[in-house]
């Protein structure tokens, strides 16, 4: 290829990389401000809402016990509702046993049981099978704009302020408001797994901090942003919804929680195009545990990755939603375009590189000539502009979530971060290859307790 050939389709590359790469270092700079900005708001009132956790289990018996004490002992009048998807392990016997530790049945405690072939279909129908209890167990003679339901995973610890800032004037206090999503914090964020390998503990430890990184900082942000667009998301741990908006999208056949792998999102989606408002609040968060294992780390993000590209069969449907400002339906939009956007980054950011190193094994000369001579201000460019939208991280995580000065630690996460953040052109992949072979099936994400256990649960390949 002659130098003006190379020069040609490097130029024209890089200006499509660095289009997608300026467009996201911007899209970082206008999120960042009102994150850092943001105040606490007063909490309100939880008598005046009842409350019910949901806690979907599937082969939970290493951690569902001390979970239900934990939401028993920390919100006596609320309710706690575990659903047992058919578990092989003992998660209904730690039901049982915790529901009579004290000698008789404590009333706060419901198990809901699926059976095979009904069962293992997905945490939404898990969820959808406890809301039908719910429903059934109270009657119809309650206000339902007062019962408020949250779906806590079955190694989560919602914080103990949660109900209170849950009951404030601007979230459930406002009739508008359908569901509130909690900030997420990695419970084990200081803890190194017990691994023999000193490098196997440090990666673990590392893996976990820069997922706790992830959610209090860049997630967050991103939440707290589209607070102006008016299309906050929901998550699968920490998820409050007010009953009657559960209603108002469950359809007759009583499911307002869907098929898409991402079904926390999917919920939102409902939820906003049908008139509700949700929100967003990091003044209270839900803990739970970062995964140590990459393998595990990897078929977790892919689920995710494949249930966004599910939802976008509702791309039309956020577009012509009356409830949705414009604004409001680009973010949505560009939320459910990320994993093809990695997959078309995958394909575009490597071409430079994969031309400079043909060009340099047939003409190392020519190509050494033209890098002396200024080319490589351009790789500079392109480099900087792919890795300080996630660099700029591990110094906010540092002040903002640490509370430490440590700038040299920051930028040393925000380095790692940017490592981190590049599994996910893997995971892309592996949702779209899953779609294609029509793999839709949920599996479980194995506990770190379950390690080495001897715990069968189910895994992507």
């Amino acid at each position: 290829m002659s130098d003006g050939s190379l020069k040609v389709l490097i130029a024209i590359t890089q200006a499509f990389a660095l289009t997608m790469s300026v467009a996201f270092l911007v899209y970082v700079a206008v999120i960042i401000v009102p994150f850092l900005r943001r105040k606490p708001a007063p909490p309100g009132d939880p008598s005046l809402f009842d409350w019910h956790f949901f806690v979907p289990c599937r082969d939970e018996e290493a951690v569902i016990g001390d979970t239900i004490r934990y939401l028993r002992d920390t919100f006596p009048l609320a309710h706690v509702w575990v659903v047992d998807d058919d578990s092989d392990d003992g998660t209904a016997d730690e039901v049982r046993t915790v529901w009579g530790r004290d000698g008789t049945p404590d009333p706060f405690i419901h198990l809901v049981q699926r059976r095979r072939p009904n069962a293992r279909t997905g945490k939404g129908d898990a969820l959808n099978e406890a809301y039908r209890a719910l429903d059934l167990w109270q009657g119809k003679h309650i206000s339902r704009d007062r019962v408020v339901v949250a779906v806590v995973d079955a190694d989560g610890r919602p914080a103990a302020n949660c109900l209170d800032v849950c009951a404030a004037d601007h979230l459930f206090g406002d009739n508008k408001i359908g569901a509130v999503q909690l900030d997420v914090w990695m419970s084990n964020r200081s803890v190194a797994p017990p691994r023999r390998r000193w490098f196997s503990r440090a990666f673990g430890l590392k893996l976990a901090q820069l997922q706790d990184l992830e959610f209090r900082t860049a997630i967050a942000a991103i939440q707290t942003s589209r607070g102006y667009t008016g299309t906050i998301s929901m998550g699968g741990n920490g998820q409050f919804t007010r009953l009657s908006a559960l209603d108002s999208v469950g359809g007759a056949d009583r499911t307002p929680w869907r098929g898409s792998l991402l079904e926390d999102f999917e919920l939102g989606v409902h939820l906003l195009t049908a008139g509700w408002r949700t929100a967003f609040t990091p003044d209270s968060h839900v803990s739970q545990e970062a995964l140590y294992s990459l393998r595990r780390f990897l078929v977790q993000r892919t689920r995710w990755g494949q249930g966004t590209m599910q939802c976008s069969r509702y791309l039309r449907r956020i577009w012509d939603s009356p409830h949705l400002s414009t604004l409001g339906a680009a973010e949505m939009m560009y939320y459910l375009a990320q994993p093809w956007l990695q997959l078309l980054g995958s394909l575009l950011y490597p071409i430079p590189f994969l031309l400079l190193l043909a060009n340099t094994i047939s003409d190392p000369a020519q190509v050494g000539g033209w890098i002396s001579g200024g080319a490589w201000i351009l790789f500079v460019i392109y480099g900087a502009f792919g890795s300080v939208p996630f660099l700029i991280w591990g110094p906010v995580y540092q002040l903002k979530c640490l509370r430490s000065r440590n700038l040299l630690r920051g930028l040393g996460m925000g380095l790692a971060y940017t490592l981190y953040i590049y599994t996910f052109y893997i995971t892309s992949w592996r949702a779209l290859f899953r779609l294609i072979r029509r793999r839709n099936g949920w599996s479980k994400t194995r506990r770190n307790a379950e390690q080495g256990s001897g715990i069968k649960v189910a895994l992507d390949s």
